[in-house]
C-alpha cells in the first residue's frame, strides 16, 4: 500500500482530505464550501469533481449549493468552482467511459451533463429525472442510460440523456429507494428501499422488479465487488450485509458499531473502506468479512476513493 492514498470527503469538516493507506496519517486537507457530499474522479485520476450539496442531509431544509468543485488530486488544490445555478443541491455524480460528467440536482430533479468537465464552464444538456427529490443514480458505461433514485416520489426512473425525445420509464420498487448499482452486464439494477426494508433487482430493459428480498433495518447504499457480490450498508442495523446477486440472499454479515455512511472498494485488493459516523474509516477484509484496522478521520467521513501512485 506504499504510496496509495484514500481521497475522502469529510462532510461536516467541510473539506476533502488525503490519507496514507500505509500509515493512516492524514496527509492534507482542502477546505471547501460547507457540506460537500458526493464526488467522482476522472479516469486519469487527475481531477475530482465534488458536488456542493450545501446542507447536511437530504432531510435538512434550505436551497443548498449549486456548483461543482474541481480539485487537482496531485497538487491537492481547488482549481475552480463550476456554477450550475439554478440547479441546486448537487448530489449524485458519475462519469461515463468517454469521460463525460453527469451531475444530479436533487432540488430540481434534473440530470446535468458536462461533455468536457476539465474545461466546460456550464452544462451542455439537462434532462428531467421524471421523479421528485432525485438523490443518486446509476449510469451505464456508455452514458446512454441513467437510473435515478427519487426519494420523495418513491420511484426509480430510466433516462436516456442523449436521446431527449425518448420516454422516461419508471417503476416503484418500494418506499424511499436510495442505494443503487448495476450488474456487470448492466442488465440488472440493484436497489435498496430504506422505508420498506427491501432489496430489489430490476430488469433494466423493462424497468420491472424481477426479484425482491427483505433487508436489514434501513439499508441505504449498495455496491458491487469485483467478484460480483453485493455489499449493503444497513444504517439502522449498524451493519453490513454481503448479498448474493442471483438470489438477494444474505451470505455474510458484520456489525459496524457506528452507522456506515458509504464505502469504497480497493481497485486491486479484496478490501473495502467503510466510512463510519463515529469519525473513522473501517478497513474490511472481503475474504474474511471482518474489520482488520481503522483510520481516524475528521467529522463525518463520507464518500471515498483509493488513489494509486503514479507510474
Amino acid at each position: 500500500m506504499s504510496g496509495e492514498t484514500l481521497f475522502l470527503v469529510e462532510k461536516c469538516a467541510h473539506c476533502v482530505s488525503w490519507y496514507s493507506l500505509a500509515t493512516g496519517e492524514r496527509l492534507h486537507s482542502l477546505r471547501l464550501p460547507d457540506f460537500p457530499h458526493e464526488f467522482v474522479v476522472d479516469h486519469e485520476q487527475k481531477y475530482a469533481y465534488v458536488g456542493h450539496y450545501g446542507v447536511e442531509t437530504s432531510g435538512h431544509v434550505g436551497p443548498g449549493g449549486s456548483s461543482l468543485l474541481q480539485v487537482d488530486l496531485r497538487a491537492r488544490t481547488l482549481v475552480r468552482s463550476i456554477e450550475l445555478y439554478p440547479f441546486n443541491r448537487i448530489h449524485g455524480l458519475q462519469m461515463d467511459g468517454q469521460g463525460r460528467l453527469y451531475a444530479l440536482s436533487e432540488e430540481k430533479a434534473v440530470l446535468l451533463v458536462l461533455e468536457r468537465p476539465a474545461v466546460d464552464t456550464a452544462p451542455q444538456r439537462a434532462v428531467p429525472s421524471g421523479g421528485l427529490k432525485s438523490h443518486l443514480f446509476a449510469l451505464a458505461q456508455d452514458g446512454q442510460s441513467a437510473y435515478c433514485m427519487n426519494l420523495l416520489s418513491h420511484t426509480v426512473t430510466k433516462l436516456r440523456p442523449w436521446d431527449p425525445l425518448s420516454p422516461t420509464l419508471a417503476c416503484q420498487p418500494g418506499q424511499k429507494p436510495e442505494g443503487c448499482c448495476l450488474s456487470g452486464d448492466e442488465r440488472t439494477l440493484f436497489v435498496t428501499n430504506r422505508w420498506s426494508n427491501t432489496l430489489v433487482a430490476i430488469d433494466t430493459r423493462t424497468m420491472r422488479v424481477v426479484r425482491s428480498a427483505p433487508s436489514r433495518d434501513d439499508a441505504t447504499r449498495i455496491y458491487r465487488t469485483r467478484d460480483g457480490r453485493l455489499i449493503v450498508t444497513n444504517y439502522g442495523d449498524r451493519s453490513l450485509s454481503i448479498v448474493d446477486p442471483d438470489t438477494l440472499a444474505e451470505t455474510g454479515y458484520v456489525k459496524t458499531g457506528a452507522r456506515a455512511i458509504a464505502l469504497s472498494l480497493h481497485p486491486r485488493q479484496p478490501l473495502a473502506y467503510v466510512s463510519l459516523d463515529d469519525d473513522r474509516i473501517g478497513v474490511l477484509d472481503l475474504a474474511s468479512i471482518r474489520f482488520i484496522r481503522y483510520l481516524d478521520t475528521q467529522r463525518e467521513p463520507d464518500v471515498s476513493q483509493v488513489l494509486l501512485p503514479r507510474a
